[in-house]
């Protein structure tokens, strides 16, 4: 029986990626959503082609009982073939240490820390006890990967709540790893920027999207590969992988959106 794999926010940008690779490595995937209930079914429908099972599952991960909701209906579908979570879904609100809303910080805390702790948490419940934890494929047992952000290796005041958030999960890599265990491996993933976002021009990406090391690009099927490999290993625990290009060795003092004109000045 194939091992699933449930991916929150699985239908759009990275989490699409993400449910694809997990897909293309033979695992299947139980796709959240909250809004977007066609793209979460078109998306199960390319996963279903690859030859493995899918299902598509609505719930708001700021409340905790919608959240156990989506979780209870995934576990009646998989049981303990449920072997990874990946939370991808996050909410990315525009404020600063001086201007910011106490309700929008809270929302961003609870869909981008309190989530993947209460995910964690009811997986690893739902394999305590049950002897070895490799039951559905020799070569996996029960992890969760959470999706950081490059920024959190490199700071910036922009995005202030989202940054704090981001922050207190990375902390939580560590901890959770050692709470959980045995039963539950945690790791991360940390991406640079993939996609457009906030007010960014299209312009502004295009040249954004190269300021790291490398000078070109984050292919976002390179961070969903890491996971697939972070999900697939049995001897890594408490491990972040930064998959950026070099993006958090390039210390800027704004979010890169704002200061990639400077940044590339002396360049065509």
């Amino acid at each position: 029986m194939a091992s699933w794999v449930l991916v929150t926010g699985g239908a759009h940008r990275l989490g699409r990626e993400m449910s694809l690779a997990f897909a293309r490595a033979g695992w299947s995937v139980a796709c959240h959503y909250l809004r977007s209930a066609q793209a979460a079914e078109t998306l199960c429908e390319e996963v279903r082609a690859l030859g493995v099972s899918a299902m598509a599952v609505p719930g708001e991960l700021a409340d905790e009982a919608s959240t156990r909701r989506m979780f209870d209906t995934v576990v009646a579908k998989t049981g303990l073939s449920l072997q990874c979570v990946v939370n991808n879904a996050s909410l990315f609100e525009p404020d600063t240490g001086r201007d910011f809303q106490e309700d929008l910080a809270l929302a961003q805390m609870r869909v981008n820390l309190m989530a993947p702790m209460r995910l964690g948490k009811w997986l690893a419940v739902l394999h305590e006890g049950r002897g070895s934890p490799r039951h559905a494929r020799d070569d996996v047992d029960p992890s969760v990967v959470h999706v950081l952000d490059q920024k959190v290796f490199n700071l910036n005041p922009d995005y202030f709540s989202y940054t704090v958030s981001k922050l207190a999960l990375e902390r939580l890599v560590s901890l959770q790893a050692q709470s959980l265990a045995p039963t539950l491996r945690v790791n991360a993933v940390a991406p640079g920027l993939m996609y457009l976002s906030g007010p960014q021009t299209p312009e502004n990406f295009a040249r954004a999207a190269s300021a790291n090391l490398l000078r070109q690009p984050i292919d976002p099927k390179d961070v969903a590969r890491s996971a697939v490999f972070l999900a697939s290993t049995p001897s890594i625990t408490g491990t972040t992988v930064r998959v950026d290009n070099g993006q958090h060795l390039v210390p800027l003092a704004r979010d890169v959106m704002f200061v990639v004109d400077e940044l590339f000045k002396d360049k065509p």
